[in-house]
């Protein structure tokens, strides 16, 4: 039975099974495990990379659950380059991938370890269909993840967790809530139409920006605040200004645009923190 819909043979599964390797939405998760490693201090790079090959499975099991729901069971996409069965066999991979890296983390790092990991790939497989038919889930969903993502990419190096991953991660789940908010803002008449419960159709369009550019805000004070306080290295500051400043021109752009520049603002923010812990040149001013 084929397994991509729009050929046979190797090379057509190949680029259906490619096909779902999202870089903009793969990205993160991935950074964030690293990052997490990078706030540990010292990496080792056997670890890092099974938990970032772990993180990567579980997105890549979100992306096909996330279609084959949307176009086999739902019918809501016009198009999908795997069939039922090929996206049966894309979940097998990804979960078997997933699975054989959480053994390693248990055996290289331990039982918590696994427990950090595990979440990631349950939020992923039940995003659709029943995740996303709640506000709360269907914003925090993603943003969850990757929080830990952060969290298990640095207790695999420590073996504890500090406060500074936990803000770390507190931060980026509102922060990225509130994008996500925007995000699906853009489907609202259709979300609408079906039923589908996100922010923008539970409180409406208008209040939906409020509680997004909210939450971001919650997540930029606390940047500032942890900074000042020290908890954060003081160059995490700069990360709060790019972003804000992102924010602001985002404010008056249309959901879709809105999204692409607070995405890439995300992308922004994270660079400087990671330059923040790595290096914090503002620390030698003060």
């Amino acid at each position: 039975m084929p397994l991509a819909r729009d050929g046979t043979g190797v090379g057509a599964t190949a680029r259906a099974l490619r096909s779902q390797v999202h870089p903009v939405f793969m990205t993160p998760p991935l950074a964030a495990s690293l990052f997490g490693a990078i706030l540990a201090g010292s990496v080792d790079p056997l670890l890092a990379a099974v938990h970032v090959l772990a993180m990567f499975a579980a997105v890549y099991t979100a992306h096909v659950k996330d279609g084959y729901v949307d176009f086999h069971v739902r019918g809501e996409d016009d198009d999908h380059p795997l069939t039922a069965t090929g996206c049966r066999v894309a979940l097998a991979l990804s979960t078997t991938t997933f699975a054989l890296c959480c053994i390693a983390l248990g055996v290289l790092v331990g039982p918590f370890a696994v427990a950090l990991t595990i979440p990631t790939w349950l939020i992923a497989y039940h995003h659709a269909p029943q995740l996303d038919m709640n506000p709360v889930t269907a914003t925090t969903g993603y943003p969850l993840g990757i929080a830990l993502s952060v969290l298990g990419g640095f207790y695999v190096q420590a073996g504890t967790i500090t406060a500074v991953p936990l803000g770390f991660a507190v931060v980026f789940l509102a922060l990225l809530s509130g994008i996500k908010v925007i995000d699906d803002a853009q489907d609202y008449a259709y979300d609408r139409s079906i039923q589908k419960r996100t922010v923008a159709v539970a409180v409406g369009p208008d209040r939906a920006y409020g509680v997004a550019y909210g939450l971001m805000a919650v997540a930029l004070v606390a940047v500032t605040a942890f900074a000042l306080a020290r908890i954060f290295p003081l160059t995490a500051l700069l990360a709060a200004v790019a972003f804000a400043a992102v924010a602001v021109i985002a404010r008056r752009a249309d959901p879709e645009l809105a999204t692409m520049l607070l995405i890439r603002g995300s992308y922004v923010f994270l660079a400087v923190l990671v330059a923040a812990v790595r290096f914090d040149p503002l620390a030698a001013l003060v």
